[in-house]
């Protein structure tokens, strides 16, 4: 089960996290988003301990959204050491996440 990241939990859980951060930009309404929800589920699985993966709701946590100029959703930051380090808009496949992930060690 992915994360669930918040405007008051970003900056520790995200930012200050010792492994990988994925944090997938959505909201309920998006279709695209509904689409990825069980691709970041699944990855969360697959990579629980390795990586932190979770999604922010742009509705609900509209500061963390707004200061990571998240236009279209869904948006997937991907965060080590504290950096964004890649951006993809849109949904992706699972490979192609699989691929951006494995960058990321």
């Amino acid at each position: 089960m992915s994360f669930k990241f918040t405007d008051e939990n970003f900056q520790q859980e995200a930012l200050e996290s010792n492994i990988p951060v994925i944090v997938d930009f959505y909201a309920d309404w998006c279709g695209p988003c509904k689409m990825m929800a069980p691709i970041i589920d699944e990855l969360a699985t697959q990579y629980e301990g390795k990586i932190k993966i979770g999604k922010v709701n742009t509705d609900e946590s509209r500061a963390v959204a707004s200061k990571y100029n998240i236009m279209s959703i869904p948006t997937i930051l991907f965060i080590k050491d504290g950096q964004v380090v890649e951006t993809t808009v849109g949904a992706l496949p699972k490979q192609v996440l699989e691929q951006k992930i494995s960058q990321l060690f």
